[in-house]
């Protein structure tokens, strides 16, 4: 089929480069590389995952930051590139495809601008479907709308009683960390996420997090997770990444759960809750993106966002070929 030769050339593995020691003094490099025999590459692997795949249902999951766009040092400003637009484009067109992120809905929506993607904003607490889910959701947080081209949709906001401390807790973060110079806080909806990727002063960072740590302690309905220079802020509710995976897979497939395959591909800690789900569900691809050793329930994985684009081709182009298979 020629995708395993393909797949090299765009992964570029050759490129790894050379290491510093680690914490356990092992070169980086070497660590890595023992690292991929654990979690091996998803385009070196490609054909193998996809033997598993057919007479399969297969829908997408995707994150945002760091997955479909580099990690930049202004959140504001992680546009993700028109080629890859074009390729997610592609995958929608053969398989359903959601991306569920941190960022608030709306925002994710303004970065990706494709009409044929399922989007799931506030690390799953905001999610919009045409049919919602009567297995994981609940009549109390789903609510049926009407969009401006006549579409009846079904809005699920677990986490919908929390609007108003969130709103108080955005202005309480506000008002304290201005001071710190590079520090930003960010109105993801259902949550807050507070960066400090661009504050300089290693010390800084320090009295930024006493700060957040200080200030939400007058709100213990809430939890402060960690990602990649960033705390996430969210209301101690039971859902996360994982419950919104399992939540589209009803909301957005007829079949029973022995013919669904979903494919999960994530960079951060908070995209762990997904890996797991998919380990709970018995099948699937969860894939994490990162080009450092790191602990992760993910089963396959890619280096950056370039490879990302890269399994999406691949993944378009197999199905692409067995559609033609079948019209023959």
């Amino acid at each position: 089929m020629g995708y395993i030769e393909q797949s090299l050339a765009a992964s570029n593995m050759e490129a790894i480069p050379e290491a510093k020691l680690n914490e356990n003094g092992e070169p980086i490099l070497y660590a890595y590389s023992s690292w991929l025999k654990e979690h091996p590459s998803a385009l070196e692997h490609f054909e193998e995952m996809m033997n598993t795949a057919e007479g399969k249902e297969i829908v997408v999951f995707l994150d945002y930051d760091g997955t479909l766009s580099p990690i930049v040092d202004d959140p504001d400003q992680a546009h993700m590139s028109d080629a890859m637009r074009e390729a997610v484009r592609k995958i929608a067109h053969y398989f359903q495809t959601a991306i569920i992120s941190g960022r608030s809905r709306n925002k994710v929506f303004h970065f990706v601008k494709l009409e044929n993607v399922y989007y799931a904003g506030s690390h799953g607490m905001d999610i919009c479907t045409p049919l919602g889910s009567s297995r994981y959701g609940d009549n109390k947080n789903q609510t049926k709308i009407t969009d401006e081209k006549g579409n009846e949709l079904i809005h699920f906001h677990p986490a919908r009683g929390y609007s108003h401390e969130i709103n108080k807790i955005l202005e309480d973060l506000k008002r304290k960390t201005k001071s710190i110079k590079g520090s930003m806080v960010e109105d993801n909806n259902f949550c807050i996420s507070v960066h400090y990727r661009r504050v300089k002063n290693e010390k800084d960072v320090g009295i930024l997090k006493q700060m957040v740590q200080s200030t939400m302690k007058a709100y213990p309905d809430f939890i402060i997770s960690g990602g990649k220079k960033v705390m996430e802020i969210r209301p101690n509710v039971k859902w996360n990444k994982g419950h919104a995976l399992k939540y589209l897979l009803d909301a957005l497939t007829s079949g029973s759960n022995e013919n669904v395959l979903p494919v999960y591909i994530g960079d951060d800690r908070t995209d762990e809750d997904a890996f797991k789900a998919i380990g709970e569900i018995g099948q699937g691809f969860p894939i994490i993106v990162s080009s450092t050793v790191k602990e992760t329930k993910a089963s396959y994985s890619l280096r950056d966002p370039t490879e990302v684009m890269s399994f999406l081709h691949l993944l378009a182009k197999w199905k692409k070929s067995l559609q033609g298979k079948a019209n023959k």
